[in-house]
């Protein structure tokens, strides 16, 4: 189990091993995060949360919604309507993750104040 939580605390959780672990430069997760976002997928209903008091959801889009910390504004999921699985923030792991990314999507809409500058496949939409 990884150990994970947003920057001030409100929302603590353990995830099983992430799958899939990807970038995502799509317009949406951009603002979101102020650059890509980084996440691996997990089944929503493996996560057991210690805290969840800060954790809010934002109706993102027609397909989708997107979890935060309501206290520290911590950017922490992404959950497609229906979807048994949830992306989870790379970045709110408790480290070492042995976690790499495998590939980066929606690259067509990446921002054009960073280059891509790995080797990883890239899609673009996801």
């Amino acid at each position: 189990m990884m150990r994970a939580a947003c920057l001030c605390g409100a929302v603590r959780f353990t995830s099983p091993a992430l799958e899939d672990p990807l970038a995502c430069h799509c317009r949406e997760c951009r603002q979101q995060s102020g650059h890509y976002f980084a996440a691996g997928r997990a089944r929503w209903d493996a996560l057991l949360f210690e805290a969840d008091a800060g954790l809010r959801w934002f109706r993102a889009s027609d397909s989708a919604s997107r979890g935060f910390c309501g206290h520290c504004g911590a950017t922490l999921f992404w959950r497609g309507d229906d979807s048994p699985y949830v992306r989870v923030a790379l970045g709110a792991l408790d480290g070492p993750t042995g976690l790499r990314l495998g590939r980066h999507v929606w690259t067509d809409e990446a921002g054009d104040y960073y280059a891509i500058a790995d080797d990883l496949p890239q899609e673009g939409e996801g």
